[in-house]
């Protein structure tokens, strides 16, 4: 989860970014925002021989706060957007391209960082009409269904900080609606359900332990083939022979 927008122009490399209702795929020459408090995980690879390289700007909610505070604009939907795309725009690639000389320098100058994350919202209003109820709403997270966020959300790896923050909670009222709600600890309930959904991707879609590992909320792939095989009785390379075996 990101605290802040982040705006962000591929140089190289590619990445997939895993959220609850879908899986984006970018790489060189892609331009994106990943609106905050997003839950999203994110895999990045090398591409063609060359690194994963990125220019990333954060779009502050402070700073957004000066730049709206004399427009007023009119909001007319939800901030919570999806993942948006601006694939090779021009005018956001000049605008991100002007920052690598920069990269070199321990910090970039306050005032012309400022400048610069000015001229990239103006032209994320020039281009996207409605990107004002992404960037201009700066509401935080109201009191949610539990059951419905977390069985929508648990494959994500975070704190439990946040997902009490998420679903509007402290972290006491969080864990007491938990336990009446689903008669465990989240940690339990959420490393069974993360397991249960490895074992869907290992054998249902041929997925690789690697792969799997990260894109249930597991944070290194030993944690989690040592966690699979004591719930379920052997290890994930033994779910992809059982299904090869099947399917010959």
């Amino acid at each position: 989860m990101f605290e802040h927008h982040m705006l962000i122009w591929f140089i190289s490399g590619e990445t997939k970014i895993v959220q609850a209702d879908g899986t984006y795929l970018f790489k060189s020459g892609d331009i994106f925002l990943i609106p905050r408090n997003q839950l999203a995980t994110i895999i990045n690879y090398p591409r063609n021989g060359l690194p994963h390289k990125t220019v990333v700007m954060h779009l502050t909610t402070e700073r957004l706060r000066e730049f709206y505070a004399d427009l007023n604009p009119r909001l007319g939907g939800s901030g919570a957007q999806k993942i948006l795309r601006f694939t090779s725009h021009p005018l956001l690639q000049s605008c991100l391209a002007s920052l690598i000389p920069y990269f070199e320098m321990k910090d970039i100058p306050e005032n012309i960082a400022f400048l610069k994350i000015t001229e990239a919202i103006s032209i994320l209003r020039a281009i996207d009409p409605a990107i004002d109820n992404v960037l201009a709403n700066f509401e935080e997270p109201g009191k949610l269904d539990l059951v419905s966020y977390m069985e929508k959300n648990f494959m994500f790896n975070m704190p439990m900080e946040k997902f009490s923050y998420l679903t509007g909670r402290s972290i006491t009222t969080f864990k007491r609606d938990f336990r009446k709600a689903f008669n465990t600890t989240p940690q339990r309930w959420l490393t069974k359900k993360r397991l249960e959904l490895a074992h869907y991707h290992l054998f249902e879609k041929a997925a690789r332990p690697v792969d799997v590992c990260f894109e249930v909320g597991f944070e290194n792939l030993s944690h989690f083939s040592f966690a699979f095989k004591k719930q379920f009785g052997y290890p994930p390379t033994t779910v992809l022979e059982q299904r090869t075996s099947i399917n010959q």
